[in-house]
């Protein structure tokens, strides 16, 4: 909640008072703050389980790139403000670190399964690059750029999204 709030580092400190407890009791709970960490990322993970939507390859490549933006930038919105205080708290956690590593992997893994039809097709190493692109402009920090820095609004920040995949698969088609 005080991530959600805007508290990026939220201490030890606030994390009890918020939960109106001792800070003794806070790490009565949790040995350390990485345990507390982990604790904070299982419980993102299944909040984000609930908004995650798959999308079949399947589908045609146009429905397939819509839904895929849906349902990737659902997540992308969803997980902002505590990937804010992530990216603030990787450097000095290794928990963060590994969560962050996990989570940059599944979303790579998605992208892969998704567009399996597009980077079957592809030689070793297009098959690399492409799915590197892909990833690049459909993980957090590209539509962060986009939402927060670019101030774009959802409905434009998507568009933009499915124009550079779609740029993308069209440039590997050539």
């Amino acid at each position: 909640e005080l991530v959600e709030e805007g508290d990026l580092r939220p201490s030890a400190q606030r994390v009890a008072k918020r939960a109106g407890v001792s800070l003794r009791s806070v790490f009565h709970h949790f040995a350390d703050m990485e345990s507390l960490f982990a604790s904070a990322a299982d419980l993102q993970m299944r909040r984000i389980a609930g908004v995650t939507t798959p999308v079949p390859p399947s589908l045609p490549l146009f429905e397939r790139v819509a839904a895929f933006v849906t349902a990737r930038t659902r997540v992308l919105e969803a997980i902002s403000p505590v990937r804010r205080a992530s990216v603030l708290a990787e450097p000095f956690s290794h928990e963060v670190q590994a969560r962050l590593a996990q989570a940059r992997d599944a979303m790579s893994d998605e992208v892969a399964q998704v567009f399996a039809p597009e980077l079957s097709v592809c030689t070793p190493g297009e098959r690399r690059e492409l799915l590197a692109a892909l990833a690049a402009v459909t993980e957090w920090p590209a539509w962060e750029s986009l939402r927060a820095h670019q101030q774009l609004s959802l409905a434009l920040a998507r568009r933009v999204m499915t124009r550079t995949i779609a740029a993308l698969l069209n440039e590997a088609r050539r």
